[in-house]
């Protein structure tokens, strides 16, 4: 008797891991940073108050958090990209922001770059060798 082929079974796109990772990571992020701003307004060294840091941050965590699970639609890598300037800006109420989230904007834009260099070599791979399961 002979055993059946292992069925071929298609890894999942790198790109969109690879993105989605990011924004959930920097959603992380901007809760550290919110943490900071609204220490910074209890020790009254802001214009704005806790609250506001709060409203704000959130606002910020939540849509980092939707677009990390919206990246493969339409636009969600644009929208990924709108974030992170946001995740920037956040730099005129916490300076350390901007250094942060420079980093985070090459993490972005290599997130992006290699996982569509990975799905395009796994699709090469694939259409090189029909029927088997790649490594």
């Amino acid at each position: 008797m002979t055993t059946p082929a292992p069925a071929v079974r298609r890894k999942s796109p790198a790109r969109p891991q690879f993105a989605s990772s990011i924004l959930l990571l920097e959603a992380i992020l901007v809760l550290f940073a919110t943490l900071t701003a609204s220490g910074l307004a209890a020790a009254q060294r802001t214009e704005f108050s806790a609250g506001t840091a709060w409203l704000v941050g959130g606002m910020l965590m939540v849509v980092l958090a939707v677009l990390s699970r919206t990246v493969t639609r339409p636009g969600g890598y644009v929208a990924g990209s709108v974030a992170q300037v946001l995740v920037l800006a956040a730099g005129a109420v916490v300076p350390m922001m901007v250094v942060v989230g420079v980093v985070f904007v090459v993490m972005w834009v290599v997130a992006l770059r290699l996982g569509g260099r990975i799905d395009r070599e796994r699709a090469e791979w694939d259409a090189a060798h029909p029927g088997q399961v790649s490594a």
